[in-house]
């Protein structure tokens, strides 16, 4: 592995209810919420102008959150918090939103940037998790898109759609949907308005339907069985993955990709608004209790091809990335960055990053995650308690040790 530094760092709305609701795919039912009675927001303390911006990142570990400094690795704050919690940026550059037994809690990590005309104004303070929370019995999947943020709670099948910019005077006010059966699903809220929600129930789940901006049924898709993830393209193309390919949304219309084997599930996807090419898992065998596999695929949204490629060693759910020109990135069991050509499918790097490891029985067990921010790749080593930062142009790598052992990652 090639390090240039190895640095040691120690931590140091009142609700509205609509009379009625739109018409609505079944028994869905739309609303718009605010809370007016909640807390405000406990903010970063004292943020101030600095020179440039300073992008920061958000580690989970047993016990709380690690917040660093993403150009230094530095330890900025770290924020007790029991229970496996989860993240996933908010969207607006700031917040974080941590999934914890009670829903979708907001961390502000203290730094962001103002556009103003030709430049930007760059703050930064004390990172904070604040008193903001979106309640949900079983947090799902947060997706951003659009400028708007979708929060879905599979315990119930609410949908929250808001404005992440919002975030920072409080909690926003939210458009709600309700799927008429609670599922582990996702939803993606597109530029005109309209929603994308899977449907399933809590023993199946079998394809997606389109509803406007009002909540009408456009179209619907029932040929997606075990339908999980997503993933947005060039173009505004919105990709779901099933047990036997794949849905791609486009322009209204909604597309089969089926898979070359009888069972090829594409459960994972990164995408790029760089590319209309999608990075996604590809597990083939039904009866495996833990499938470990050694081939992605690469679909093009445009034509429908599917291209597998065979990475010649093993990655997880936590392993997809893509670049900042649209390239593919996994992260191998290998300890290997591989860096492949999202159009040819040829492996065109390999950076050696950590040491082989073997991925977990359990999912919610630490292992090697990869966030991609901008031109470099971060990649959490548990077994070393250290971070990784991966320079996508010139391949170096610097290491950072950590107080504590990492499990998920994300920045802003």
């Amino acid at each position: 592995m090639t390090s240039s530094r190895s640095l040691a760092l120690t931590a140091g709305l009142a609700t509205v209810l609509l009379a009625g609701c739109a018409t609505a795919l079944l028994a869905g039912c739309a609303t718009s919420t605010a809370d007016d009675t909640a807390a405000p927001a406990t903010t970063s303390a004292a943020p101030a102008e600095v020179a440039a911006a300073e992008p920061r990142l958000a580690l989970t570990y047993d016990g709380g959150v690690l917040v660093l400094d993403a150009n230094d690795l530095d330890v900025v704050a770290d924020l007790p918090l029991d229970g496996f919690n989860r993240l996933n940026p908010a969207g607006d550059g700031r917040h974080v939103f941590v999934s914890t037994a009670g829903g979708f809690r907001v961390l502000d990590t203290g730094s962001w940037s103002e556009p103003h005309g030709d430049h930007a104004h760059h703050y930064a303070g004390t990172p904070a998790l604040t008193d903001v929370e979106f309640a949900a019995t079983k947090p799902g999947h947060v997706v951003r898109h659009a400028g708007r943020t979708v929060l879905f709670d599979d315990g119930t099948g609410r949908i929250d759609i808001l404005d992440p910019a919002g975030l920072a005077d409080g909690k926003p006010r939210t458009d709600t949907y309700t799927t008429p059966e609670a599922h582990h699903g996702v939803a993606v809220a597109l530029a005109d308005g309209s929603l994308i929600v899977t449907l399933g129930d809590s023993e199946s789940r079998t394809g997606i339907a389109v509803l406007d901006a009002e909540r009408r049924e456009v179209t619907r898709n029932e040929q997606c069985p075990g339908v999980h993830g997503e993933a947005v393209a060039a173009d505004e193309t919105v990709v779901l993955g099933c047990e036997d390919g794949l849905l791609v949304y486009r322009d209204g219309t909604i597309t089969k990709v089926t898979s070359p084997d009888p069972y090829g599930r594409i459960g994972n996807q990164a995408g790029s608004e760089e590319s209309p090419v999608v990075l996604g898992d590809y597990k083939s065998d039904p009866d495996a209790e833990l499938e470990r596999p050694q081939r992605i695929s690469l679909t093009d949204t445009r034509t429908g091809e599917l291209r597998l490629v065979d990475l010649g060693t093993s990655y997880t759910f936590r392993s997809l990335g893509r670049g900042p020109h649209g390239e593919a990135l996994v992260l191998g069991t290998d300890g290997a960055l591989h860096v492949i050509d999202q159009n040819s499918g040829a492996v065109v790097r390999r950076i050696d990053v950590l040491a082989p490891w073997t991925e977990p029985d359990e999912w919610q067990s630490p292992r090697p995650a990869l966030y991609v921010q901008g031109h470099t790749a971060y990649v959490t080593d548990p077994a070393s308690n250290a971070l990784h930062a991966v320079d996508l142009d010139s391949a170096q790598v610097r290491t950072a040790s950590l107080p504590q052992t990492p499990d998920e990652i994300t920045g802003t």
